[in-house]
């Protein structure tokens, strides 16, 4: 079979089709990521502020986006057959027949290209998107159905965006883009444990294995939701004032502990508010009061 041109996998397709395409890309998780990048990429210049370039900047969260929307889309396209099982992501484009597997494919391969293309003005930040991929699609997308672990392998994919932009920014990785990094991976934690606790029942019938079965799945979300927060807040004070990140984080595990002990469904919701709210809240520290 000969291979479409890029216009021909899109062609024939109404104005409806562009918001599914949209879908694909997960904006509503981009929006935190471009966050993280640009404020990684406002600490990385701060050893030397006057090489700060607007229009870097505005690549590398260009570039950024773009490699996570097509990550994004590849993960949809991996798990569709999955996604048609689950309440919550049943009308999802390709689950729902509305975009074709191969179009969907094409669409995520075509976002990571151009994504890696707009990095590529800075071969670390490229690399470090490559990885990030990787580790995504090929380690944390398949142990979804193997172990609940998968949320351990997961974070560290899910923290690159800001090594990526710091990467941008200062050509390197040293101690401020690390502790960033200690930054996402463990407010990730908490972040996802409201997830799977409000979708378990959808995660199960698809056979997703992020929560235990029977007696240790209480104890594993007790874990997961408040060991982070052990280290959360002392590596939070190491890169802005104690006084500006405490009442932060402590706000972030009241709810954390809420949920812990109670495991509600509406305690899981609040904790993922709290931790939406928490995230760009704490960059925005960091980027005010750098230390």
């Amino acid at each position: 079979m000969a291979a479409k041109s890029i216009p021909a996998v899109f062609a024939g397709y109404s104005s409806n089709s562009f918001s599914d395409y949209c879908v694909l890309a997960k904006p509503e998780v981009n929006f935190l990521i471009a966050i993280t990048a640009a404020a990684a990429f406002r600490v990385g210049s701060c050893a030397d502020p006057s090489h700060f370039s607007w229009l870097l900047l505005t690549n590398t969260v260009l570039g950024t986006l773009l490699v996570a929307s097509g990550a994004g889309a590849l993960n949809q396209w991996m798990e569709h057959r999955f996604d048609a099982n689950m309440r919550r992501t049943a009308r999802r484009p390709i689950a729902a027949g509305r975009i074709e597997p191969a179009r969907a494919f094409m669409f995520g391969a075509l976002l990571s290209l151009m994504g890696a293309g707009c990095l590529a003005v800075t071969p670390a930040a490229s690399l470090l998107a490559v990885l990030t991929m990787s580790g995504y699609l090929l380690l944390y997308t398949p142990l979804k159905r193997r172990t609940p672990l998968c949320t351990v392998i997961g974070a560290f994919p899910g923290a690159m965006p800001v090594l990526i932009g710091y990467a941008a920014a200062a050509g390197k990785l040293d101690r401020p883009a690390w502790l960033l990094f200690a930054i996402l991976f463990l407010w990730q934690f908490p972040h996802f444990m409201a997830i799977a606790w409000i979708y378990r029942e959808d995660y199960a019938r698809a056979g997703y294995r992020v929560l235990p079965e029977g007696n240790r799945r209480a104890s594993f979300v007790a874990c997961q939701t408040l060991l982070p927060f052990l280290a959360l807040a002392p590596v939070a004070s190491l890169v802005a004032p104690l006084a500006a990140t405490l009442p932060l984080t402590l706000g972030f595990l009241y709810y954390g502990a809420r949920f812990a002990s109670r495991r509600s469904a509406a305690d899981a919701r609040r904790l993922l508010f709290a931790s939406i709210i928490y995230l760009p809240a704490l960059l925005g520290m960091v980027v005010l009061f750098p230390m």
